[in-house]
Formats: structure tokens, C-alpha cells, sequence
């Protein structure tokens, strides 16, 4: 029996160190990881999970994660997680039934009316506003958003907060992932309750409407304020500096300029701009040093009153107001909720800065928006903070030598290397937290991020945030304006900091996509090593090198040979090193995602042609004729133009490889495997581009399903349920089957809320079966392929 020995010293090395993380009361950190898997899985699942099995679940799970509470094993945990997972999962349903935002389903063109819930001023003369929708016409909607943003470009005066306003605007649906495991800007609309985006025709006007409820008057009044602060800011502080001081407090970040915004990416530095976990740190930290200075300062008073919980009262005041300038974004609430946590701790008189009261924080959000479980925000502060927590405790439980007498190294220890010391090790704890998520939802990391912040975040720490809240303080007195002055100048320099930081060679690493699996593993596995203290943290270990393994091994399936975006306008062909579109500037929102996620190379642009008389100037009568019949095939002697126009951009394409481009007709190139590749941006082509090419996109939503050459057909009527689509050769021939290649959609499912809107049929005003195929290839039916008029 000697070899139950080793198995039996393992379970009671197991149980020790299950006991040590029991006593140290770190199972409970676990309860908002569980609570967060549940919603994940929630968000994951390809339809919504049936209510009645995840009620069941956690009934049935409930009693033995109840008896074995006291447990110091891993069942206990499994038990835990039994019945944690369901309940976050319960919450993800409750939170998405609560909102049940309606997103518009298709772009439509349509005078609105609404009140204004708030506006930003953008850089020039633009103002994006916020509208609660109440009414619109020419056309009216049958299933019109309740809140929609849109942008006015056009010079007027700003219409103010709880106002009416009125004007002919374009209005869309927020788009769906880039690519296949992006972001998808649908879901974050969705949980944001914002229903469509888009611009105003011409500038809007005034108009009288309805007030709202008394918390409407209450959202007012805070976004008047923020309004209000956020104009006298930069009033105070001119150019770029004084936009930055606006964002620092009130968030609002338009007004600064790209190349600022990109210098500042660069260096590591973007996150200043968000109200996040720093701003919030060091406004509290600046009142509760600043208050407790004050009151030391009169005779007697510390020694009378508790300094300390009088000051953290105070600092608990001053964030809650905050927040509420800044606008009430999920990353500052999230910051918010977890000082508070910490301030309350501070009055309780326990130890404010403890993984307990991360984790308190993280319960508290999870409850109310276990959406934002999936917010890169959430997940990189979340990591970031329980590095630093983790880290400090390391230090602080550190053994301590005894410290020699004198000597140059003993100035070293002063407070200034106290200071530097822990800026450098704290940024260094920070980036290394949070690269996983910079790599898995940004696919890049800023190569002199480290060298950045530990070049700015003096300036920023010691001047910018004390003297901007002392300059809010003094507001009320008009006494704001030297220190919103020195204050702008500690921005300027930071400014300076990132321009030069960013001229550096090298840039941002660029990593690309990376599979979930690895970003999961390493995410867990970093979690493990921060949460737990024995030699169980060392499991982390194990899930960092394997998910870094899988991070970096080769792809069993290469790139994708081919990229349409979810409009249908803009189209790539991907080679070993350039990447060719049919757009000559191709919108950089789409494109710089698709760049950094699969590491494109450099952009060869389409050769762009005007042939002469290609189509023959119409008459009126003619010109007339062809809108009556929806621009159909016209006259012989135009498709014989059209014909040896597309043949020979065709040849041209081969040969050059790149877009061959007719204006305002078509785009035609040929791809590595030999696929002939039309783009269609007049529909009077299509017939002609059917019959020469072996794919035909065409932005426009045709009622026509298929080519009768056999040739594939995409419209925006396919790419509405698909998204954006990936298509790789299925073998690594260079004659490659387009048929049988391997298609891959950017929207996994049309059959959740966020994505439901894509099924939505107009006409009957009912969702069609998300089962549908849309790259099935139908019964062919000779169609008219006009496009569909739009609601």
C-alpha cells in the first residue's frame, strides 16, 4: 500500500492549503468570478437560455452550496459555483428584459422630433446630441428607437438640455462587429439603451415638447451642470489642454483634437481621458490628504475629533458628486462604487485597500449591470486593481532588513525614490495586468506605455488632478482661475510628454487576433494569481503558459482571403504582404480594426478610371425612362460597353493586383485563388457583373437572391443577418473553390435582443425565422434587383 502514500500527502497538502485560503477568507473572492461566468455565458449562448432551467438549477443547487458554506475544500467551490453560476445568469436576464431597448432595424432617412437628454460639443462647430425620440414623419416609423444620437455639422446655436428639437436627420442602427470576435457596438447600444445613431441633413431647430417625469427634470439639471462645467472649463483653459481638463472632469472628450487623442494613445496615456479608477483615486486621495492637513493645522482639533473618518466622509461626498458630472458612464461608475466601498471601509475603521472590498465592488456591478462583464473597461480595471491590491500585499508582508546608517544609498530611500520607486512599480504592475486584454480586444499594446506614464504621471499625480479640484472647489467664489491655469499648464506638458513619447520608433505593437480560449485561460489564470496566496496560486501559473502557448501557436487555418464589411461597401483582398480595397481612403473605423486584427500589410489602393461614354449620355426622356423602370438593364449597345469595361478591368486586375475601379460604376479584381470579385456601386452593372465574376457585392438590398450564372450575390439584404463576413479558401490550392470556401460571420446569431432587430420585416412589422440561410443558394426566379425602398 505504499503507494497511496504520495496520493494521501497530496490531499493533506491540499487541504492545508484549501484551510490557509479559507482562514485568510479568500473563497469569498470567488463569488463575484462565479457570478461573472454566469452572465458571460448568458451573453455567449446563441439564444436565451430557457429561465425555468437556470430557476431550477439554482433551487436545486442551493442547499448543498448552503451545507458545505463552511467547508475548506474544493467542493465547497463547486457547490458555490453551482448555484453562483445560474444566479448570474438570472441577473444577465433580468438586466436585458429591464432595458428592452429597441434598435432601429435598417437606415432610414426621416424628419424626428424629441427632447434633448444631453449634448457634446465635438471639435469645429459640431454638437452631438442625445434625443429622447417622440415623434417622426415623412416617414413615420413602425418601430421607431426611444433614444437615438445624432450629430449636427451645420453651424447653430446649441439647443439646450430638456429643450424640444426637430430636423431631417439619417438615422441607422449601431453596427455589429468589424470582424468575427470584435466588439460588437450593437450589444454595447443595446445595454446603453441607445436605439440608433447617426447626422442631422441641416441644422436643427427649437421646437416646444412635453416635460418629462421628476427623474427626467433630475437628469436634466445634472446634464445642464455638466453642460455648464464642462463650457467654463474651457473657457478657462483654451486649445486641446483645456478640452483634456473638461474630459478629466466631466468626461466629455469630443472637442480634443485626433492628433492629441493619437499621441496620447501612443504613449501609453488614453486612459487618463476616461474617468476610471486613477481619476477617481487620486481626486479622493487629494481631499483626504488636503482635508486631514487642514484640520491638523487647528489647535487641538485632531486630537479632539477623528481626523481621518471626517475627512473620508467628506472625499465620500465629493466623489458621489463626481459622478454625477461625469456624466455616469459605466467605467465611472464602476470606479466610483469601488472607492465608495473603500471610503465606507475607511468609517468602519477597516482596511480600505483589501481584495474583500474589490471584490465587494465587483458583487455590487455584477448585480445591477452584469452586462458590463463583458466591457473591456470593467475587465482591464478589475485585472489592474487586483494586480495592484495583490501587489501591496506582497509588499507589505515583505520581510524587512534593518537599514544601514547613512550613505548615498540611504537618500535613495527618501521619499522622492519612495514616490518614483512606487510609480514605477505600480505602472509596471498596471500594463502587465492588463496586456492580455489590450492584446484580446485591441489587438495592440503600446510599445513605450511603460515609459509614458512614468514619464507624465508625476505631472499628472502631483499638478494636474490636485489643482483641478481644488479650481472646482473654489468655483462657487470665482477664485477658479489660477488653479485651472497651473493646471493647464501641467496638461500641456503632458501633452508634450505623449508628442515626443510617440515619435519614438517602433509605435504600437501590432498582435492580432488571438483565440478566445488563450484569452480566457491567461485572463483566469492571472486572476488565480492575484485572488489566492498558497501554492494553489501557482494553478494560475500553469493557465498563463498554456493560454500563451496557444496564443502564439500557428493557426490551423490561415487568413481569410477576402473581406466584405457588414454595409457592403468596402471589400478586401487579402495577399501575403498588401492588402487591396475597392475604396480609395476605406472608412478608418472599419479598416484600422481590420489592421490590427489580422496584422494586415500594406494598403494598395484602387487604380481609379472614368471611361468615356461608357454608358452613353441619356437624353431627358431616357434619363427619365430608366428612373421609371428602377435603373434596368438599358439599351445593347450600353451593355456591350459595360461588358468590355468590366473584361478588361478584370484582366487589369490580374495583372496588377489590385482594384480596378470604373467611377460611380463598378470595382472589379481577381484574388490569390483566382476569384473574379465585383463590386457594384450602380445596379444597372449587375447583370453584366453576374456574368463575368464569381462574387458580386452590392451595397444596396435587392430582392434578388442569386445570379442565374451561378455566380454568388451579397446584398445588403444577405450581409444584414451575416454582419461582416470572412471567407478563406477551404485548401491552400491557389484554384481554390469560391463554393467551397469557408464563410465566417461576423454576427453568430440574430436570435438575441441586440441582435434581433436584424430580422425585423417592416412591411409585415414581424421578425422573420432567425433559421434562415441568407448564403443558402435559393431557387433562382427572374426578379427585379431595384433596390428595396426603405421604411
Amino acid at each position: 500500500m505504499g503507494w497511496l502514500r504520495p496520493r494521501r500527502a497530496i490531499r493533506e497538502s491540499l487541504s492545508e492549503a484549501f484551510a490557509e485560503e479559507r482562514t485568510h477568507g479568500h473563497f469569498f473572492l470567488f463569488v463575484p468570478v462565479l457570478l461573472g461566468i454566469g452572465a458571460a455565458l448568458w451573453f455567449a449562448a446563441e439564444v436565451d437560455p430557457p429561465i425555468y432551467a437556470m430557476v431550477l438549477l439554482a433551487i436545486a443547487a442551493m442547499m448543498p452550496a448552503w451545507r458545505l458554506r463552511h467547508r475548506e475544500n474544493l467542493s465547497a467551490i463547486l457547490a458555490g459555483g453551482a448555484f453562483l453560476v445560474p444566479i448570474g445568469m438570472l441577473l444577465a436576464t433580468l438586466e436585458s428584459a429591464r432595458l428592452g431597448t429597441v434598435i432601429l432595424d435598417t437606415s432610414v432617412t426621416t424628419m424626428i422630433e424629441g427632447r434633448v437628454l444631453s449634448r457634446e460639443s465635438g471639435a469645429g462647430n459640431t454638437i452631438r446630441y442625445r434625443i429622447a425620440l417622440e415623434k417622426t414623419r415623412e416617414p413615420t416609423l413602425k418601430r421607431a428607437p426611444r433614444i437615438v444620437t445624432l450629430l449636427a455639422r451645420s453651424r447653430h446655436d446649441p439647443i439646450a438640455i430638456g429643450h424640444g428639437i426637430s430636423g431631417r436627420a439619417r438615422l441607422g442602427p449601431p453596427s455589429g462587429p468589424a470582424l468575427s470576435g470584435l466588439n460588437d457596438f450593437a450589444f454595447d447600444a443595446y445595454f446603453a439603451g441607445t436605439g440608433a445613431v447617426g447626422y442631422f441633413y441641416s441644422a436643427p431647430v427649437a421646437i416646444e415638447t412635453g416635460s418629462g417625469g421628476w427623474s427626467d427634470h433630475i437628469a436634466q439639471r445634472i446634464a445642464i451642470w455638466r453642460n455648464n462645467l464642462t463650457e467654463h472649463i474651457r473657457g478657462r483653459i483654451g486649445g486641446d489642454a483645456g478640452a483634456i481638463a473638461a474630459a478629466l472632469v466631466t468626461a466629455e472628450q469630443r472637442a480634443i483634437s485626433d492628433e492629441t487623442v493619437e499621441a496620447l494613445r501612443q504613449a501609453g496615456l488614453a486612459h487618463v481621458l476616461a474617468i476610471s479608477g486613477l481619476n477617481m483615486v487620486l481626486a479622493a486621495g487629494t481631499f483626504l490628504v488636503g482635508a486631514r492637513m487642514l484640520m491638523a493645522l487647528i489647535p487641538g482639533f485632531a486630537e479632539r475629533f477623528p481626523t481621518r473618518k471626517i475627512a473620508a466622509g467628506g472625499a465620500l461626498i465629493m466623489v458621489t458628486l463626481y459622478i454625477l458630472v461625469s456624466g455616469g458612464a459605466i467605467s465611472a461608475v464602476r470606479s466610483w462604487i469601488m472607492i465608495c466601498v473603500m471610503l465606507i471601509a475607511v468609517l468602519f475603521g477597516r482596511s480600505a485597500i483589501s481584495l474583500r472590498n474589490v471584490a465587494l465592488s465587483a458583487i455590487i456591478i455584477l448585480a445591477v449591470t452584469p452586462s458590463a462583464v463583458t466591457n473591456p473597461g470593467f475587465q482591464m480595471s478589475y485585472a489592474a486593481t487586483l494586480g495592484l491590491v495583490a501587489g501591496y500585499a506582497a509588499w507589505r508582508e515583505r520581510p524587512v532588513r534593518k537599514e544601514g546608517k547613512g550613505g548615498a544609498l540611504r537618500l535613495t530611500g527618501g521619499a522622492a525614490g519612495r514616490f518614483f520607486g512606487g510609480l514605477l512599480l505600480s505602472s509596471a504592475i498596471g500594463s502587465l495586468s492588463t496586456l492580455i486584454y489590450s492584446i484580446g480586444h485591441f489587438h495592440r499594446v503600446p510599445a513605450y506605455g511603460l515609459a509614458g506614464n512614468l514619464l507624465a504621471m508625476p505631472a499628472i499625480s502631483a499638478i494636474v488632478m490636485p489643482f483641478g479640484l481644488i479650481a472646482v472647489l473654489l468655483m462657487p467664489f470665482g477664485l477658479d482661475a489660477i488653479p485651472f491655469a497651473i493646471m493647464g499648464k501641467g496638461i500641456e506638458w503632458m501633452i508634450a510628454l505623449a508628442e515626443w513619447v510617440s515619435r519614438w520608433k517602433g509605435g504600437d505593437v501590432v498582435t492580432g487576433r488571438i483565440p478566445m480560449s488563450a484569452f480566457v485561460l491567461i485572463g483566469v489564470g492571472g486572476g488565480l494569481l492575484c485572488i489566492l496566496r498558497t501554492r494553489l496560486r501557482h494553478a494560475g501559473t500553469v493557465l498563463i503558459v498554456v493560454g500563451a502557448l496557444m496564443a502564439v501557436w500557428p493557426p490551423t487555418r490561415g487568413k481569410p482571403e477576402l473581406l466584405i464589411s457588414e454595409d457592403g461597401r468596402l471589400v478586401a483582398i487579402l495577399r501575403d504582404d498588401a492588402v487591396a480595397t475597392n475604396r480609395a481612403k476605406p472608412p478608418g473605423f472599419i479598416y484600422d480594426q481590420w489592421r490590427r486584427a489580422l496584422r494586415l500589410g500594406d494598403l494598395a489602393r484602387p487604380d481609379m478610371r472614368k471611361t468615356a461614354d461608357m454608358l452613353l449620355a441619356e437624353t431627358a426622356t431616357e434619363a427619365a425612362a430608366a428612373e421609371t423602370e428602377r435603373k434596368r438593364p438599358r439599351r445593347k449597345a450600353d451593355r456591350e460597353k459595360a461588358k468590355e469595361a468590366m473584361m478588361s478591368a478584370l484582366v487589369a486586375a490580374r495583372q496588377t493586383q489590385t482594384f480596378i475601379c470604373e467611377a460611380k460604376a463598378f470595382c472589379a479584381a481577381v484574388s490569390p485563388s483566382g476569384w473574379k470579385i465585383v463590386t457594384l456601386e450602380d445596379t444597372a452593372f449587375l447583370g453584366t457583373a453576374c456574368d463575368r465574376a464569381d462574387l458580386v457585392v452590392v451595397p444596396f438590398a435587392l430582392r434578388l437572391d442569386s445570379c442565374r450564372s451561378g455566380a454568388k450575390l451579397l446584398t445588403a439584404r444577405h450581409l444584414r443577418r451575416t454582419g461582416a463576413l470572412e471567407i478563406t479558401p477551404s485548401t491552400d490550392d491557389a484554384g481554390a473553390s469560391l463554393t467551397d470556401a469557408i464563410y465566417t460571420s461576423a454576427v453568430e446569431t440574430v436570435a438575441r435582443a441586440w441582435s434581433r432587430h436584424r430580422t425585423y420585416d417592416w412591411r409585415s412589422d414581424t421578425f422573420e425565422t432567425p433559421a434562415a440561410a441568407p448564403l443558402a443558394e435559393p431557387e433562382i426566379k427572374e426578379t427585379d434587383p431595384s433596390p428595396l425602398p426603405l421604411p
